[in-house]
């Protein structure tokens, strides 16, 4: 859930606002800081893992999270559901939609696949999964949200880029897109481990931009703290509204990207990393 700032709320919406999964993820967002210690641990959970929700029961999801299934109901009930089954029928129905999507599109794209072909057939499901993660993106990510991260950027005189492990291609991209249109910014991640050197000029007329997924990697959490701490604006890309990174940026992206075999290709990231980029360089021109 792609988020401006953290507005955590008093109070619990009509009843009537969380017909569907999407509604109640945003409320879970919105009231994330209020909520106590366990039914943190269940909002993490239930979004981070929404298909063990839809299938589980009290009993699996609350061994799984290190609860008694008595906070489950309290959980949904603290939502405004009568209880966990009927919360449960928005996880249900949120499958039911992505399954019937995406067996569309997968039936689509296996036309003309050779079945003997095993090549053809990993080249298939890695295309698949690409897909499926930029439409997700085209549905989570909002203009307003992508326009206010465009504006932070845009406004700093030195864009400063934080990743590590399966994240860095990420910002080595940006980092190549800004160059060639004609944009500063610093790369952190350097092998000659020069990092805090090169990030101790940072300050509150630069910006940031963070990339990091689950596992997060922590030298790319020290920084945008260290940076958030001296009043740098912070724009993050992650996978979920819990990460350590979300919380303290000033605008973040939630991408969740599709795997296949086990491996998650960064299609969705990677275009809306360009896409940011370009984004960027047409507010400069308008300043």
């Amino acid at each position: 859930m792609p988020c401006l700032s953290d507005q955590p709320g008093n109070l619990l919406p009509e009843r009537a606002t969380l017909t569907g999964y999407q509604p109640l993820k945003e409320e879970i967002v919105r009231r994330q800081k209020a909520l106590p210690k366990r039914l943190l641990q269940i909002a993490a959970f239930a979004l981070d893992k929404p298909d063990e929700i839809a299938f589980g029961t009290v009993s699996s999801i609350a061994k799984n999270v290190g609860v008694p299934p008595s906070a489950i109901i309290r959980f949904a009930q603290h939502f405004g559901f009568d209880g966990f089954v009927e919360m449960q029928r928005l996880f249900r129905d949120r499958m039911r939609e992505r399954s019937s999507e995406y067996e569309e599109r997968l039936h689509s794209l296996s036309r003309g696949v050779d079945p003997e072909d095993e090549a053809g057939k990993t080249l298939d499901g890695f295309l698949t999964a690409g897909r499926q993660s930029i439409e997700s993106v085209r549905h989570s990510v909002s203009q307003d949200v992508f326009s206010a991260a465009a504006s932070v950027l845009a406004e700093a005189e030195t864009i400063y880029l934080l990743a590590r492990r399966r994240s860095f291609p990420i910002a080595s991209y940006m980092a190549y897109s800004f160059g060639k249109l004609g944009l500063r910014c610093e790369l952190a991640g350097s092998p000659m481990g020069i990092d805090g050197d090169l990030l101790q000029f940072a300050g509150p007329r630069d910006a940031a931009f963070a990339v990091s997924f689950s596992p997060y990697a922590s030298e790319t959490i020290t920084q945008a703290r260290d940076l958030r701490e001296r009043g740098v604006p912070l724009v993050s890309l992650t996978d979920s509204p819990f990460s350590p990174i979300a919380a303290i940026s000033n605008v973040w992206f939630e991408v969740v990207e599709a795997d296949y075999a086990g491996f998650r290709p960064l299609s969705a990231s990677m275009v809306l990393a360009l896409a940011l980029s370009v984004a960027v360089a047409e507010r400069k021109q308008w300043n």
